[in-house]
This record gives structure tokens, C-alpha cells and sequence, in this order.
């Protein structure tokens, strides 16, 4: 994960936030629509595949993850859970594969220097990550 780490961490963690859900939106414009799932295609590349864990009015959970493997059962990574904010336009990133979220990892609310630094490295993995999604041109069906 990136070792990049803001001075004034909270107002660029909401920023960055701003700015992975707009990229959502880009890689995935219809995302709202999607009821269970959705799978992303690249020429040479790996599906993407959405993964809808809850829908509320203004929230959205997902979990989004290559699949590196003909098979549904094969590997599949990052496996970033989101929560996607709808009326906010903010998308925050609760977990991957190899992380646990943020309540496991820090049971003490005390500790709100390390929750910000690690909610930062999270976020700004998927920001670098949908840069590279949209890089590579993907498209989803549902």
C-alpha cells in the first residue's frame, strides 16, 4: 500500500473519497441500476466484477475485485468492499482481502491519527487502482 501520507489527512481523505466516487461513476455509469451484480471486461485484461452487499436509499455497498481465473471460484483481489454514498457523491473504501476494516482493526476510537492514516491508505489504493481500470478501458454489463 502506499506509503504517501497527507499532512492535513481528514480534508484530503474527503477529497479523495470525492474523487474515487466520480471515478466509480466513470468505470461503472450506471451503478446505481445495478441490483446484484455486475461484470466489467478489458481486451487482455481480467474481469472486474461488482458485487452489490447492500442497497439503501443513499448508500450503496459494494465489493469490487478482479478475477484471475476462468472461474468464478478462482482468485479474486483486491476484493475491496465500498461504501458508496449517492446523496454525499463520496465512496469510501471499509475493507480488502488482505485488511480487515477499520472497527476491527482499531477497537479504540482514541486511536484517530492511525484510523485516518489507514482509511487513507485504503482510499488512495482504490483511487490508483480506478485509474488503472480506466486506463485499460473497461466496460460493464449487469
Amino acid at each position: 500500500m502506499a506509503l504517501i501520507t497527507p499532512i492535513n489527512t481528514s480534508l484530503c481523505l474527503e477529497q479523495l473519497c470525492a474523487s474515487n466516487f466520480q471515478k466509480l461513476l466513470q468505470l461503472i455509469p450506471d451503478l446505481a441500476a445495478i441490483k446484484n451484480a455486475a461484470v466489467g471486461v478489458a481486451p487482455r485484461h481480467a474481469n472486474l466484477h461488482l458485487t452489490v452487499i447492500d442497497h439503501s436509499p443513499y448508500t450503496l455497498t459494494v465489493e469490487l475485485n478482479h478475477c484471475f481465473s476462468q472461474h468464478l471460484d478462482g482468485l479474486l483481489a483486491p476484493a475491496l468492499r465500498i461504501r458508496i454514498y449517492m446523496d454525499a457523491q463520496l465512496a469510501e473504501v471499509l475493507s480488502d482481502n488482505d485488511r480487515a476494516s477499520v472497527a476491527r482493526t482499531f477497537p479504540d476510537a482514541r486511536q484517530s491519527r492511525e484510523i485516518m492514516h489507514y482509511k487513507w491508505r485504503l482510499n488512495y489504493f482504490l483511487q490508483k487502482w480506478l485509474d488503472h481500470c480506466l486506463g485499460k478501458n473497461y466496460r460493464f454489463t449487469s
